[in-house]
């Protein structure tokens, strides 16, 4: 028996290094035995039953066979001599139950079952690591730096090594080996050495799960976040939303003095937060996505979802902010494209498409006559040529005078 338990002894050894749990351990055991049995037997072993005791340290090895007068098959028969040697009062046809000792497989088998085990071992910790990372996808893990690649930083949590890929880092996050770093769990994949775990701080899911930790009201459902949209370290807008009238939800995002949204933006180096409190109305809620910008104007297309919105002059860098990203941000989040532009420019784009029918002073049959010749608009009459304008029967000089003036007038 003592051989039994230091062979168990020495599986637990690579188990305990390896933090696999006994019972796991067992089901691994009784299959290498099996594999052994099948190694010494061949194939057809389905008389063998392979029992571990964890807790006694016991392997037990059972071949269940019949006693016969003349053995055929070693593996499931055995002669009467021999079974009366344990059982002297056994007969022919009686079942008898064979109990090996897992040394008599001897030595070099057991050296293989151990090393097939350490494989075994490798295989199910790598698994139980799949298991435990797929189980926290989307959620904030923290570990410390241990590499900094060009295109990876690599993160140790419990001796397990996770990565941030280039893309799913901050960019202006400054990494030292052995700092604590957060991020979320943002995929995972199989790889022939394992799982391959990726955390990324750039994801909008991130900046969601922040919010989750800093302000009770939304763990608690109280507050929801409704869209999220981010540059990550540069800027960010988020609509919030309370069906509570007695909360809002902006207030309880920002904290007192700040203090929530500011232990938001140190985490994310600096990126400023745009917290936006939902509303169903469109333009109410366009405007305030804007922000810091403030339109003077806005021509909204529900069914296209497209904006165009009119800004003061001086307004319009505003509007659309450093890179394009105060209206890149607030198209996205809202669901709408926003065409952002100059009231000046709108204004005379206005004019530029304004008709000549829409002069009084023209009448019904020059009307006729110049649209004929496809001149339909005042700018279209301003740009024509001056011969193709007198042409027309009953537009002499003083007419045509007459009208340009109109038009003139009218930009």
């Amino acid at each position: 028996m003592h051989n039994n338990q230091s062979i168990i002894e020495a599986f637990s050894v690579i188990a305990r290094e390896k933090n696999i749990d006994r019972t796991n351990l067992g089901t691994i055991i009784e299959d290498l035995f099996m594999t052994l049995i099948e190694k010494k037997y061949g194939e057809d072993c389905n008389n063998f039953s392979v029992i571990v005791n964890m807790e006694k340290g016991e392997i037990e090895i059972y071949q269940e066979m019949t006693i016969v007068d003349e053995v055929l098959d070693s593996v499931t028969e055995i002669s009467l001599s021999e079974a009366n040697e344990t059982e002297p009062s056994l007969v022919v046809g009686d079942p008898f139950i064979k109990v090996h000792q897992p040394s008599d497989f001897g030595r070099r088998l057991i050296n293989t079952a151990k090393q097939h085990l350490s494989q075994k071992i490798k295989d199910v910790e790598k698994q139980v690591i799949y298991d435990e990372y797929d189980s926290k996808l989307g959620e904030i893990v923290v570990g410390y730096i241990h590499q900094i690649h060009r295109e990876n930083v690599y993160v140790n949590i419990d001796k397990i090594e996770l990565r941030i890929p280039i893309e799913n880092q901050i960019y202006n996050d400054r990494y030292r080996r052995g700092d604590t770093v957060r991020a979320i769990v943002k995929s995972i994949d199989w790889t022939p050495r394992g799982p391959d775990i990726i955390l990324s701080r750039s994801d909008n899911v991130f900046l969601n799960r922040l919010f989750e930790m800093e302000i009770p009201e939304i763990e608690d459902g109280l507050i929801e976040i409704k869209e999220v949209s981010r540059v990550a370290g540069d800027r960010s807008k988020v609509i919030v939303y309370s069906s509570d009238k007695r909360i809002d939800a902006v207030g309880a995002c920002v904290g007192m003095r700040g203090s929530r949204i500011q232990a938001i933006v140190r985490e994310l180096n600096g990126e400023k937060i745009d917290i936006i409190n939902w509303t169903p109305q469109v333009e109410v809620l366009i405007t305030r996505a804007l922000s810091p910008a403030k339109p003077l104007n806005m021509f909204i297309d529900e069914e296209k979802k497209y904006v165009v919105a009119v800004f003061n002059d001086e307004d319009l860098p505003i509007a659309i902010g450093k890179n394009g990203q105060n209206i890149k941000l607030s198209s996205e989040v809202t669901g709408y494209k926003i065409d952002a532009v100059k009231e000046s420019e709108y204004n005379n784009a206005e004019k530029e498409k304004s008709n000549l029918s829409e002069i009084d002073g023209i009448n019904q049959k020059h009307l006729l006559a110049l649209n004929d010749l496809g001149i339909v608009t005042c700018n279209d009459f301003l740009d024509a040529d001056r011969k193709t304008l007198i042409s027309i029967k009953g537009l002499g000089e003083k007419t045509l005078e007459k009208i340009t003036n109109l038009v003139i007038e009218k930009k």
